[in-house]
């Protein structure tokens, strides 16, 4: 008798383990706010006041209004920068506040 070879990712597993539970858009919030701050660095996430993610929508709130328009207008390079880091089309729209 042979064995049936079902090896999976561990990656894979833990995607359906947690899809399975409905802690799906959980895990994306985490993974996003994770992101964030790995690619703005402490000096812009100091400044950072709230961040929450809703239908394909990352809101940053910011209390610096230079910060804020700087990232303003680099909007689509900011999007690109995320989906490209999350390997995964998540962030379809930011509004900074």
């Amino acid at each position: 008798m042979s064995r049936k070879n079902n090896e999976e990712k561990i990656n894979d597993v833990w995607l359906k383990f947690i899809k399975s539970y409905g802690l799906g858009r959980n895990y994306e919030e985490y993974l996003i706010t994770q992101t964030y701050h790995k690619l703005m660095g402490k000096a812009i996430t100091k400044y950072t006041k709230d961040l929450y993610y809703k239908d394909h929508r990352l809101h940053v709130t910011l209390t610096n209004a230079v910060i804020r328009d700087e990232l303003s207008m680099g909007k689509t390079k900011f999007i690109e920068m995320m989906n490209i880091e999350l390997g995964e089309v998540l962030i379809l729209d930011v509004v900074f506040a």
